[in-house]
């Protein structure tokens, strides 16, 4: 599995083709994987000062798509086919962390996990989602 953009790349196109992005951080990828940081606002809070369901879920897409786009290249139509996120700990509020993990890269779908903390205590995972790709049909 060969990567085609590293990444800074891909911090550039997610933050160029999504305005809602500003905040994210793509920390690092690798053959399979990517790490995402979306910097922390209290913007993010729901009552109950935890981040939010929306929040974390934006978190998660986004991992997906730094994972997508650093393994397809510069390819923006790339979009979410499917999510399905559990929701196992309350979010204490700080920076969201993804890791998204490579399941399956196939010609019509990508096939991902990720597991999103957030930096009050990155050893417990908050979140367990998985997703998929569809994959442009130029690229298949």
């Amino acid at each position: 599995m060969e990567l085609k953009l590293d990444a800074a790349q891909t911090q550039a196109l997610i933050r160029g083709g999504l305005a809602a992005a500003s905040r994210v951080i793509v920390d690092h990828v690798e053959p399979g994987l990517a790490r995402i940081r979306l910097a922390y606002s209290e913007r993010m809070l729901r009552p109950g000062g935890v981040i939010s369901g929306p929040t974390l879920f934006a978190a998660a897409d986004t991992a997906m798509f730094a994972l997508v786009l650093s393994h397809l290249g510069p390819e923006l139509m790339a979009v979410t086919a499917n999510v399905n996120m559990n929701f196992l700990d309350k979010a204490a509020p700080g920076d969201v962390l993804g890791e998204a993990r490579l399941l399956k890269l196939g010609r019509r779908l990508v096939v991902m996990e990720v597991r999103l903390y957030t930096s009050a205590d990155p050893a417990r995972v908050v979140a367990h989602v998985t997703g998929s790709y569809a994959r442009p049909a130029a690229q298949r």
